[in-house]
Formats: structure tokens, sequence, C-alpha cells
């Protein structure tokens, strides 16, 4: 076979397979020792790492080569098993390509040597974390049922002292999603600056599990943190929602999967070599091959692969494609494509309803900022517009007169408790 070595491809690395010193209650992939029976170690041998290492860097086109690590829980390897990584890079990837690494982790083993390694070597760390502790501590505990938000949190504090270059990953549930402003307040208090909100939608028999957003509280929750953030913190806090939408009304390129017209560029790397066409979909039917016996150059263009990918946008149901948001969305994430539309099509999202809450919201202020990009001008600027408008707008509200937010309370339970009652 002739592979397409133009065709840019991203690799989720497992280099510890599903194991972690977490669990998660809504980990999907805690369940994929189940895949390896026989395993008694997911470690990734120095075999497997040195050639894939190898491979991935001659089959990328582009002079950025990106390595992202995940798990389970990647820092379970110890920091040798990275600097190991870090040394094979060196020695594969030729002067006119530059490396750069990112690792997933939930923070909890993270100490000063880890930080000084991952700021020496420039990796950018994700971080997984759903809020304050009691929002947190509601899913998120380690195999003896203990609560982890204080371990995380100093996992935190470390990477900002060492001044590591890192994000934080929030998985929105049905416990968190009813708390938006304490979660966003949150991460801002604590000196967080770029935020994912990653929805929780797990299948359990016709519907969903009773920890999953709906996608009405999913869409409540993105459009009261953007109206939290759209009045103070542009240009200073980023969202990656926000980030993507405004990509989106820019005409620009989109770097989440989940809203690219197609998918199937992302594969999922497991600890023996076994490569999938996406981290959700690591199931058997959906195994590509080993690069042991076949180079990721070639599995990454097999026809099952492209296929994969195209099937995002050829399944795309008719109720998606006369959407008003298609260019944004495009469908969101094959996995969570589990309701009908209204007139009875399989394949819609089960989060269209949020989805089209939050776009429909955010479009007048993505037409100002997308101007205000155009004319070269921060859109930062659009703070201050505001104030102006609500300013006149709330000016001549009486104290027992209905909000003009709209929130149905009246002026002094609301906006003006907010604003300390001025």
């Amino acid at each position: 076979m002739s592979a397409d070595m133009t065709r840019p491809f991203h690799m989720l690395v497992k280099p510890n397979g599903p194991i972690c010193n977490l669990g998660c209650a809504y980990c999907y992939y805690l369940e994929k020792t189940e895949l390896y029976p026989q395993t008694r170690s997911f470690r990734m041998s120095d075999e497997t790492l040195e050639e894939f290492i190898r491979q991935y860097i001659e089959a990328s086109p582009h002079p950025i080569i990106d390595f992202a690590w995940q798990g389970g829980e990647p820092t379970l390897l110890g920091i040798d098993f990275f600097r190991r990584v870090v040394e094979l890079q060196k020695r594969y990837a030729p002067p006119t390509k530059e490396i750069r690494n990112a690792i997933q982790t939930n923070g909890t083993l993270l100490d000063d040597d880890w930080c000084r390694f991952l700021k020496e070597n420039s990796f950018l760390v994700g971080l997984s974390m759903d809020g304050p502790r009691e929002l947190h501590d509601r899913y998120r505990l380690d195999k003896g049922g203990n609560p982890t938000h204080e371990r995380v949190l100093e996992g935190l504090r470390r990477l900002q002292d060492h001044e590591v270059d890192y994000n934080v990953l929030c998985v929105v549930n049905e416990l968190n999603s009813r708390h938006p402003e304490a979660v966003y307040d949150f991460f801002v208090g604590h000196n967080v600056d770029f935020i994912q909100f990653i929805p929780l939608v797990e299948p359990q028999g016709d519907g969903v599990s009773p920890r999953s957003v709906t996608a009405e509280a999913y869409g409540e929750f993105l459009v009261r943190t953007f109206d939290h953030w759209i009045r103070r913190d542009v240009g200073r806090i980023f969202l990656q929602i926000v980030e993507e939408t405004l990509a989106a009304w820019s005409g620009g390129h989109q770097s989440l999967c989940v809203f690219q017209p197609t998918c199937g560029k992302a594969f999922a790397l497991e600890h023996n070599g076994d490569l999938y066409c996406c981290d959700h979909f690591v199931l058997p039917e959906w195994r590509l091959g080993n690069l042991h016996q076949t180079p990721l150059a070639e599995l990454t263009a097999l026809p099952k692969a492209r296929q994969f990918g195209l099937y995002k946008r050829e399944k795309l149901p008719a109720y998606c494609r006369n959407c008003d948001y298609l260019f944004v969305c495009n469908g969101g994430c094959p996995k969570n494509r589990l309701i009908k539309t209204p007139d009875g099509e399989e394949g819609l999202n089960y989060l269209c309803a949020g989805y089209k809450r939050f776009f429909a919201h955010v479009a007048p202020f993505m037409k100002r900022m997308v101007e205000l990009l155009r004319r070269r001008m921060p859109p930062a600027l659009i703070m201050g517009e505001l104030h102006s408008v609500e300013t006149r707008r709330f000016a001549s509200v009486k104290r027992n007169d209905p909000c003009p937010c709209g929130s149905g309370l009246k002026y002094k339970k609301c906006c003006l408790s907010k604003n300390g009652g001025r």
C-alpha cells in the first residue's frame, strides 16, 4: 500500500492503557482492560515506544509535531518514562521539525520533580478538575472511594508555582451543570485562564445515565458561563467552546474535532501498539491494526479509517443539514448521536437542544467580535460597549421592577444585588 504522507493525523497515546489511580464514576476508559484480558502489565514497552515515536515523526508532514499522552493516568509511569520519550524524540526528529508534548493528568501525583521536568521540557498539561470541592468530589474519587479535590488543587498550585503551561478540563455533569457561576468563579479565582467544558453523555439502556448532563442543562450552563465571561473576562480568560465558536463565525479553522465537518484524524494508540479510529471508539470493530505489523502511515490511510471519518458527514440527518448552526457544530461528536430528529430520523446529537440554545444566544456577540477583529481591534472592547449599553438600560429601573436581564426576578433580587445594591 502507498501511504498518503500529506494527510495530517493526530494521536492520543495511552502508554499505560486504562490504568489509573482514581476510580472516577464516569470514566469510560477504565473498562478497556477487558480488551486485553491476558495482559498483566499495561506499561508500554521501550520497543513499542521507540517504534511509535520513530514512525509518528516520519509520517508527520508538517513542521510541528504534537504528541498527546493520555490514560488512564500517564504519570503513573514515572518521570523516567517521559525522559525516555524526550530522548527518543530528539533522536528521531530532524532539525526542521518542532516537537511539542501535551499530557492529560488528574494531577494527584504531581510533585516538584514532575513540575520541574514538565517545565524544562515545555510540556502542556491538561488538568482534569470539575470545580469546587463539593462538585468535584461527587464523581472524582480514588480507588478507595476517597475525595481527590485537595490533591488535585495541590497539583494545580505546583503547576502554577513552576510556571508550567496548563489548561483545565472540566466534565460538565448533572450536578455541576446546575452551578455554572460557582464553577467558573472557582477556576478564575484559582488563576486558571483556559478552560475546556466537556459534556458528560453516557449511553445507558434506551437513554443516558442519571449523572449525564441533559441537553437543556448543558445549554443553560454554557449560556450563563458565557454571560459571566463576556462582561469581564474577554481577552483574559479563554473558554474552548467560545474560541471554537468564534473561529467558525470568523470563517476560520476549528481545532476541536467534535465541531469539524468530518473526523477520523485523531487516532488512539494503545499500550501495545494497537491503533483505533478514535479515543471514544476503542472497540474491536474499530481497531485498525498494530504498528509492529503495519506502519502508522499506512494504518491511518486505510479505507476503514477514512470511512470512519466520513461517517460523521454522510450520516448527518436532514434536520442538521438545514440548521442555521450547522457551520458551527457540524452535528457534534458521532458518539453522542443518540436520539431522533423531530421528524423521526435517526442520528441527532443528544446535545442538540443545548448547542442551539448556546449558539443562538452568543450569535450577536460573535458578530460584533468578528467585526472588531476584521477592523484589527481587540474583541475585549466588547466589554466596554456592553457596560455602556447596560448602564443606560438599567438607569431607569426601580428596585421592585422586573429585572431587565430577563431572569424573572425583581431587580433588587437580581442584578441590583449582584452589583452591590448600587
